[in-house]
């Protein structure tokens, strides 16, 4: 469907009005729909571009808050990675875990041990192996990667990982949309429409066209994660602020370790991970406060160093790795004072006259943050419908042709890619090579150009935005061939 003519299909009233087209928001839509509510969201940029990419693509209950008592988030992220496991196969599975410990006093020891036995008693429902006390040489043996000096042992636990959430949110969207929500990428909310107190819709934008609609719905959803402020101005002038926001940022390194790792950081105290990924070491996180627009966040040197020299400090080949890239995100936490790495990641709901407000949430527990809000939801519209989101299973992930071209042409059709960055970060895998898909950019503008229509200007266009992405990502190498680049992917448009 050309761009131009997206927003003539909301001329009906909705159920529900969904902003924010991250895990949450696509988590959302796909709940309220199956419940039969009709149902539109509307992203201001791609769904899962922001804080769902930024994450350490995990899916797992958290051990580091048992320290900080918030027994809940634990259990519920625990009992949401069993559901996961469960209803997104072929995107997550099961990882073990190492927590090397060094030169550690016997108290420190029994902590650490009383921390798994916890961990092990609040997923009384797992699937996965419980923990496991490892001697040094069974860490070694296991990591060879690991500093041997003072090097005492290691516990062994599991959590799950998610290779790509972004995917994980877009299959909430294709499930929503086959079951008759509509949702649309590149639409911003832009005010609301208000009757007697009462918040009765909302403005839309077109962010590539810039048309606008108005479009009436009975309960809007606040789902904008770390712009849920900037959002609730726009519909509640007089709001008071209610997100603290905090960089995290992940680097992409050649590939050192063998296991999953969860270390401390000498420098600071936080826990950090080390994890394979994709064929990288996959370091992070940072937790820095952030008020900045979170589309602009990027990972500065001393994040990189900061990172480096934590992790480094348990496998020393990363001291020299080289790191292809970098990766960045803002989470949005329930305002609270305090060091950010202490403030919980509980998740809260608010209700106000036609407006609900999701504030905070982890990515693992982001079924639950959605069942939560639609519960609220429902209550306004007098939907008694049960959710059904644990017992129906996410649509699997689509297998890559031999045939490249033709699996370009056919995302782009079916799964709403309006500029390349989609496709190349979010609907496939082909930006996470460590060129992030500058070899093969040039043929997919081309692709994507035939299919949508798109003239020169519009090529140049997403070369420019492709950079801007490239010149974010901070990594050991950086590209100097963009003039080249976009006289290449416009010739023979």
């Amino acid at each position: 469907m050309p761009s131009s003519s997206r927003l003539a299909a909301l001329t009906s009233e909705f159920d529900v009005a969904v902003i924010g087209g991250g895990i949450i928001g696509c988590g959302i839509a796909r709940d309220a729909a199956q419940r039969g509510m009709r149902v539109a969201l509307f992203e201001k940029a791609d769904y899962g571009a922001g804080t769902t990419s930024g994450s350490t693509r995990l899916i797992h209950g958290g051990l580091r808050y048992l320290e900080m008592y918030d027994f809940g988030l634990v259990r519920m992220d625990l009992r949401e990675r069993e559901t996961m496991l469960r209803m997104a196969k072929g995107r997550i599975r099961p990882l073990r875990f190492l927590m090397p410990f060094y030169r550690a006093s016997l108290y420190q020891r029994l902590r650490i041990r009383a921390g798994m036995i916890l961990y092990d008693l609040l997923s009384y429902d797992r699937s996965l192996p419980g923990h496991r006390m490892l001697s040094r040489q069974e860490a070694l043996e296991l990591e060879p990667g690991l500093n041997p000096d003072g090097l005492q042992g290691a516990a062994s636990f599991h959590d799950a990982q998610v290779d790509m959430p972004e995917q994980l949110a877009g299959a909430n969207i294709l499930d929503a949309r086959r079951m008759g929500a509509m949702a649309l990428n590149y639409a911003e909310v832009t005010g609301a429409v208000r009757e007697g107190g009462r918040v009765t819709g909302v403005t839309v934008r077109d962010a590539i066209t810039g048309e606008s609609a108005e479009v009436r719905t009975k309960v809007v959803v606040n789902a904008a994660g770390p712009w849920f402020d900037r959002v609730a101005g726009r519909i509640e002038p007089e709001a008071p602020v209610r997100i603290r926001t905090t960089k995290g940022i992940h680097l992409a390194c050649e590939p050192v370790v063998e296991q999953a790792h969860a270390v401390l950081s000498h420098i600071d105290g936080r826990l950090l991970f080390v994890i394979p990924w994709m064929g990288y070491t996959w370091v992070g996180t940072t937790d820095t406060d952030f008020e900045g627009d979170p589309g602009e966040a990027h990972a500065t040197p001393e994040d990189v160093d900061y990172l480096i020299a934590s992790a480094a400090a348990y496998f020393p080949k990363l001291k020299n790795a080289k790191v292809h890239w970098t990766n960045s995100g803002v989470r949005a936490l329930v305002l609270r004072k305090g060091d950010p790495s202490t403030v919980s990641r509980m998740h809260r709901i608010d209700s106000s006259p036609g407006l609900i407000s999701v504030l905070g949430g982890k990515i693992t527990g982001y079924r639950s943050i959605a069942e939560d809000a639609v519960d609220a939801a429902a209550k306004v519209l007098g939907n008694n419908a049960a959710c059904r989101t644990p017992a129906v299973p996410l649509p699997e992930p689509r297998e890559q042709l031999s045939d490249l071209e033709a699996f370009v042409r056919q995302v782009v059709r079916e799964e709403q890619c309006v500029r390349v960055g989609d496709l190349l970060f979010r609907r496939t895998r082909l930006g996470f090579a460590p060129d992030q898909g500058r070899g093969i950019a040039a043929d997919v503008i081309r692709w994507m150009a035939d299919e949508l229509g798109w003239l020169p200007a519009r090529c140049f266009q997403e070369w420019a935005l492709l950079d801007e992405h490239y010149n974010k990502t901070i990594g050991t190498e950086r590209d100097t061939g963009a003039a080249a680049r976009k006289d290449r992917g416009v010739r023979g448009i």
